[in-house]
C-alpha cells in the first residue's frame, strides 16, 4: 500500500512538472504561435492525467474524460487552423501584439 501511494505521489509530481513546463513554454515563447500551441497541449495533457488519476482513485465513471478529450482536440484543431491561416497570410508564425492578421 505504501509503495502504491509513493508511486501515485511521484506520478503527480511528474505531471505537475509537465504542467509547469507547458506553462513556461506558453508564457516565454509568446511571439511564436506554434510554440504557444505546444505549451497549451502540454498543459492539457497534464490536466487530463490529473483528472484521470482523480476519477480512477474515486472509482467514478470516465465520461468526463471523453468530453475533455473532445474539447481539447477541438482546441488543437482550431489552433492549427489559425496557425495555417497566419502562415498563409504573413509567411511566418509570429503573433503580433496589435493585430493578429495584419502583416
Amino acid at each position: 500500500m505504501f509503495k502504491l501511494l509513493k508511486l501515485i505521489s511521484l506520478m503527480l509530481l511528474f505531471f505537475f512538472m509537465i504542467f509547469l513546463s507547458g506553462l513556461y513554454i506558453f508564457s516565454s515563447f509568446r511571439k511564436h504561435l506554434l510554440l504557444m500551441l505546444l505549451g497549451l497541449e502540454c498543459m492539457v495533457l497534464s490536466i487530463f492525467y490529473y483528472v484521470f488519476l482523480y476519477l480512477s482513485f474515486l472509482n467514478y465513471e470516465d465520461y468526463f474524460l471523453i468530453i475533455f478529450l473532445i474539447l481539447s482536440v477541438c482546441e488543437g484543431a482550431l489552433g492549427l487552423s489559425v496557425l495555417v491561416s497566419l502562415v498563409r497570410s504573413c509567411g511566418n508564425d509570429y503573433v503580433f501584439s496589435s493585430s493578429l492578421f495584419v502583416c
